[in-house]
């Protein structure tokens, strides 16, 4: 049956999602939350090429959670992930949980396929029943064009409301996408980036240390930053070296993280009236 579910997926057209409903989850970073939310009706991800996209939703309460994985530390993220959810679900007596991933490919170096086996087990070893719905992973998500392996669906959806699953893409990713990406760039670990009791995205405080000597990467060429800085240089969206370089000049005109965190709190960002995402000024 999964199989039978990721084939008719993966067959699917990517939906554009419109920004005024969403809540976009980067590399490293999870959202969850519930039908109930009055700011969130799809939280979505993409870019995904060796990473997995992993969706866990319980039937009952409807909690949603959505996560991109590197397999930076996969062992401590899925327990993460699986308390997102069931902390959630506290009320609700019926229904059960349902696991979705999508992501990877038949990548040379197979870290998707590590990846792939790595989440799948890690699942397995949570105390909670787990079902596994759709399985668009690795080779099933593998095709080749031009002669090379590519990733059939790098960016996925999820309706919070419905538990509907669809391949996406975003044409807005924030709020705050320079700094997210300034934080797992430099390291930082898998983290929750929405708090759903107030209904809002909420980012650090981050650490990281100076570091002028990532200024050179900024006059590099395209082919030189893709073979040195993805694992998948063959693969990536065309946006990929563009996003790195964002992220780098983030880096260089923010030598430390401290100010940008004011009273080391973190930065925090409600959705408007329009539809966007604004920062919260501090208490």
């Amino acid at each position: 049956k999964c199989l039978e579910n990721a084939k008719e997926f993966r067959s699917k057209s990517p939906v554009t999602v419109d920004p005024k409903c969403l809540l976009y989850v980067q590399q490293r970073e999870f959202a969850a939350t519930t039908p109930g939310d009055n700011s969130v009706s799809i939280i979505g991800s993409a870019d995904a090429t060796t990473c997995h996209l992993v969706v866990l939703r319980h039937t009952g309460s409807g909690a949603t959670c959505l996560a991109h994985c590197d397999g930076s530390s996969t062992w401590t993220e899925v327990p993460l992930l699986v308390n997102a959810v069931t902390s959630l679900s506290n009320s609700a007596k019926d229904g059960r949980l349902e696991l979705h991933l999508v992501g990877g490919f038949d990548d040379d170096s197979k870290t998707s396929h590590k990846l792939s086996l790595n989440i799948l087990v890690a699942f397995q070893k949570q105390k909670e029943e787990i079902h596994l719905e759709t399985c668009c992973i690795t080779d099933v998500n593998d095709v080749v064009r031009d002669g090379i392996h590519r990733p059939i669906v790098y960016g996925i959806g999820v309706n919070v409301k419905t538990g509907e699953l669809f391949p996406a893409s975003f044409p807005q990713r924030g709020p705050a996408e320079d700094l997210r990406s300034a934080r797992t760039f430099t390291g930082g670990q898998m983290v929750g980036v929405y708090d759903s009791t107030k209904e809002q995205v909420t980012i650090g405080p981050c650490r990281w240390a100076p570091n002028r000597d990532i200024a050179f990467w900024l006059a590099e060429d395209d082919d030189t930053i893709l073979q040195y800085l993805s694992t998948s240089p063959y693969a990536e969206p065309p946006h990929f070296v563009q996003h790195i370089k964002s992220t780098i000049q983030f880096l260089l005109d923010h030598p430390s993280a401290e100010n940008l965190f004011p009273g080391g709190q973190p930065q925090r960002f409600q959705r408007t009236e329009q539809g966007t995402w604004e920062r919260v000024s501090q208490q």
